[in-house]
């Protein structure tokens, strides 16, 4: 392996051109390899539990909701939807649904699960 080197770099110093479009080349390559990497990553597996980004963590149909609070994704799929004009709720503003959870009407951002509004479940 010094053998080869020893011959390129007398090579090189013989010819300055050769020199230029060895190290063109040279990194010609470095930044192809490393470009072809980048481009390969997409992110699959990395990062898995962030592909519902802005959910809270799921705590169960026993826990009892209050507003401000963030829905976890698999709570939000698992309360019932709710007709606000059968049950008689406010209609919710643009992005925002009515669920039934846990005896409890919750009104939520249908985005990010977080709680505007709350009323107790009167049995009707």
């Amino acid at each position: 392996m010094a053998k080869i080197i020893a011959d390129i770099s007398k090579k090189i110093e013989d010819d300055p051109m050769k020199a230029l479009i060895m190290a063109l080349t040279a990194s010609a390559l470095v930044a192809g390899a490393a470009g072809s990497a980048n481009a390969q990553d997409r992110g699959y597996g990395h990062d898995r539990g962030d592909q519902h980004a802005g959910w809270a963590t799921d705590r169960g149909s026993g826990h009892q909701w209050r507003r401000g609070e963030r829905m976890g994704y698999s709570d939000w799929n698992s309360a019932r939807p709710v007709d606000y004009r059968r049950h008689h709720l406010r209609q919710p503003p643009r992005g925002y649904e009515w669920r039934e959870s846990n005896g409890r009407y919750v009104m939520a951002a249908v985005a990010t699960g977080v709680i505007a509004s709350m009323l107790i479940h009167s049995g009707r």
